[in-house]
């Protein structure tokens, strides 16, 4: 039997050294970060040093693309602070408005704020809503597109998003893409991971089969069930997948259980690592990769607009298990980033960077309440993942808006 001594430096022991460091890191978090950019979050979202969350893992034979999707990219308007959606026949006030690429690209965005590279195959219109949605992902997310086409004479999928009472309503128009997304997907990059949504009658793509054939893990949600008979062939699609993360609704109604916990439960006899999601109460996950099971209280912040937040989860979930951390830490960090991305208007550039997190962080840990220091001790973790190189500026991500010009 081997018995393991602590490794030491100058007579103290690593882990008392790793504590030292990491409270000087805090401290100069601190002073870097001033007390006026805590309020400035409900605009848009922090400039910062992107943080390549795996570049401890990356080889020269590692897939160039961390996260591979494919989907229908929406242009969103997004209507915020309404005091109730309209009646027929009458007129509302909002407070706020916004413009943004939506639908896959929420996924994308957040993936590469959070230091994932990701790739995107999508159908863009050659119209003023296609081209903004290209060059937002394109420049200034560094979305890959690659595997995007863009069509002409095709009207780009629209969305008008009306966001009331912590909740928002949706109205969309789209036409069927010339080009199928099968006929794209082929083409892109091998990754580390590949997304999907589930459909009832449908099998898992072949683009992302092909893709775990290579290696990737395959990570999956599900979109509500209108006919609401929700069909059991969803769960058997999940014997390609690595994770599936559903809502608590979704996850009883399709397992045919009562309770969050029971269906966790039974979605873990079909997938590897389960995730169900139940919005401001928290989180519930199984990983039989690694014999974790973890369930997190929910993170309640002030809330513009909620579109989006269920994929800024899912996108945070995928950075940390790709990054190999425990699955309690990869919950909350989820939590956390669904949670800052609702104090923003926009389901794509509402998710937080590394900036937006180190900002939060900071607050957190200068704050002096019980409830901000049971949150420093939840998320301490966090004090050896912001990045140390982070500095703060007063600039920020583009608002969600099109066409205005500086």
């Amino acid at each position: 039997m081997t018995t393991c001594v602590p490794c030491t430096t100058n007579g103290i022991e690593q882990g008392e050294e790793t504590g030292m460091a990491r409270r000087e890191h805090q401290d100069e978090l601190r002073e870097a970060v001033p007390a006026a950019a805590y309020g400035r979050l409900e605009s848009s979202p922090l400039v910062g040093e992107r943080h390549d969350v795996l570049a401890g893992e990356r080889e020269p034979d590692s897939p160039a693309i961390d996260l591979a999707l494919s989907g229908t990219v929406f242009f969103d308007i997004v209507l915020t602070g309404l005091a109730a959606p309209p009646a027929s026949g009458t007129e509302v006030a909002a407070d706020g408005m916004g413009s943004c690429p939506g639908g896959v690209a929420n996924l994308a965005v957040a993936a590469s704020r959070l230091g994932l590279r990701t790739a995107v195959a999508a159908a863009f219109g050659e119209d003023v809503y296609g081209d903004f949605s290209w060059d937002i992902l394109s420049d200034q997310e560094k979305v890959d597109l690659t595997a995007s086409r863009r069509v002409s004479e095709w009207h780009s999928p629209f969305t008008v998003s009306l966001a009331y009472r912590g909740d928002r309503s949706l109205v969309t128009h789209e036409h069927p893409s010339p080009i199928p997304l099968a006929d794209m997907a082929r083409a892109l990059p091998r990754a580390r991971a590949a997304f999907v949504s589930l459909e009832a009658g449908e099998g898992v793509p072949q683009w992302a089969v092909d893709q775990a054939a290579h290696g990737a893990k395959i990570f999956a949600d599900v979109g509500w069930d209108d006919s609401q008979t929700w069909c059991g062939s969803v769960l058997r699609q999940l014997e390609h997948c690595h994770a599936f993360m559903p809502n608590a609704i979704e996850a009883m109604s399709y397992t045919r259980t009562g309770s969050p916990a029971s269906a966790l439960a039974t979605l873990a006899e079909h997938v590897p690592v389960a995730v169900v999601t139940d919005g401001p109460r928290g989180a519930y996950a199984v990983d039989q990769t690694t014999d974790e099971t973890a369930e997190v209280e929910g993170l309640v912040l002030e809330a513009i607009d909620t579109t989006g937040a269920g994929d800024v989860f899912g996108s945070a979930f995928i950075v940390g298990t790709l990054a190999g951390w425990p699955l309690e830490q990869r919950l909350r960090f989820a939590n956390l980033s669904a949670a800052l991305s609702v104090q923003h208007t926009g389901g794509s550039l509402s998710a937080p960077g590394w900036a937006d997190i180190a900002a939060w962080w900071v607050r957190v840990n200068a704050a002096h309440s019980e409830a901000d220091r049971k949150l420093a001790r939840d998320y301490g973790f966090l004090g050896d993942l912001v990045p140390r190189g982070w500095l703060p500026t007063d600039q920020r991500r583009a608002s969600a808006t099109i066409g205005r010009r500086p």
